[in-house]
């Protein structure tokens, strides 16, 4: 019996070209373009992958993801089980231990540990990322993995440090206002926008402004028992991220208008 097929007729040609359409209207943005994803963390069939145009990094660009102990210290972890996620959850660790310690910023042992502890949440922020790109290890949720533990890392800095001065208000108003700038960045991307890192306050500078503020609220303690250190460090974060987002919402707006 001749094999039946679908090929022949009017019929048949109205079929292939619907499955035409519907594969290529499917199809990830960046593979329609020939583009590879963007982050192995943003498989190409994930929705990170799909609101990005080729052109457009998900990736904060850092001069010290190309360093030679940045790339050891990756390749290192690439070779053992531990995952990119896990790197991530580790930052909301080392931010809980630096809000605690923030509360005591009479205390200039206290305060010398909180930047310690700034700056291995931001290398848990650097190394996830190149485990999961340069390692290959990247998962389906690493998005997710990306994103929340940073806006929780923040909150707990930035709140113990307003508590630990004994205004909690501003606190909370700098970790607001820290979360409101990623939401904006991340909109910008949602829309098809490359993402924008731009400051005066991102993470990276945010964090370096609460560093500075732990070493000097450590030796103003330490020399005349008083924290106004940290008070101006939570001031320059809040006014620097309400700067931030505005010219975030700002640029963005110029490029929806072009």
């Amino acid at each position: 019996m001749p094999e039946r097929t679908i090929t022949g007729g009017r019929s048949g040609h109205a079929a292939a070209t619907c499955v035409a359409i519907l594969a290529v209207r499917w199809q990830p943005r960046a593979a329609q373009q020939g583009a590879q994803p963007i982050d192995s963390r943003y498989p190409d069939w994930s929705f990170a992958a799909m609101s990005e145009s080729p052109a457009t990094d998900a990736r904060r660009p850092l001069t010290s993801r190309s360093t030679a102990w940045a790339r050891w210290l990756s390749r290192r972890l690439s070779a053992t089980k531990v995952t990119p996620n896990q790197i991530s959850l580790a930052s909301i660790g080392f931010a809980l231990n630096g809000g605690l310690l923030l509360l005591r910023p009479d205390w200039p042992v206290a305060m010398v540990f909180a930047a310690i502890c700034i700056q291995l949440r931001l290398l848990c922020n650097l190394i996830d990322g190149m485990v999961a790109v340069e390692g290959g290890k990247g998962t389906p949720t690493g998005a997710l993995y990306n994103e929340i533990p940073d806006r929780i890392a923040d909150s707990l800095f930035l709140i113990g440090a307003g508590y630990g001065v004994g205004l909690p208000t501003l606190g909370w108003l700098a970790a607001l206002l820290a979360v409101l700038t990623a939401y904006i960045r991340l909109l910008g991307g949602s829309l098809g926008l490359k993402q924008d890192f731009r400051g005066p306050q991102a993470k990276p500078q945010r964090m370096f402004v609460l560093t500075l503020g732990c070493l000097a609220v450590a030796w103003e303690s330490a020399q005349y028992a008083s924290q106004y250190a940290m008070i101006v460090a939570l001031a320059v974060i809040v006014f620097g991220s309400a700067w931030t987002c505005v010219a975030r919402v700002r640029a963005t707006a110029a490029e929806l208008d072009a």
